[in-house]
């Protein structure tokens, strides 16, 4: 399955506290089953939190499935990239 990286701008998200940024994942996770009840391909691996923007990895089969747990959820998906390819330090000695 396609795996995307979503940038979102969300201020002030990163001096968001504990219980904030929990009642968000809970919001997304609500979305995301919601989604997959209706048979949509669509996960939610994690996400970074930094400054005004959060980074998320999702798995799912199509860019547009991003954008309607976008819509649905309210947080904005600003750049959706799918992912190439994954390096790591490993990747030098293979």
């Amino acid at each position: 399955m396609p795996k995307f990286i979503i940038e979102r701008d969300i201020p002030e998200i990163g001096s968001a506290d504990a219980d904030a940024l929990k009642a968000a994942a809970a919001k997304s996770n609500a979305v995301l089953a919601e989604m997959q009840s209706e048979h949509k391909d669509i996960a939610w691996d994690y996400s970074y939190v930094a400054g005004d923007k959060t980074f998320c990895v999702y798995n799912c089969a199509n860019a547009d499935l991003i954008e309607e747990h976008s819509q649905r959820s309210g947080f904005p998906a600003s750049i959706v990239t799918e992912v190439e390819a994954q390096i790591s330090p490993a990747t030098a000695k293979s």
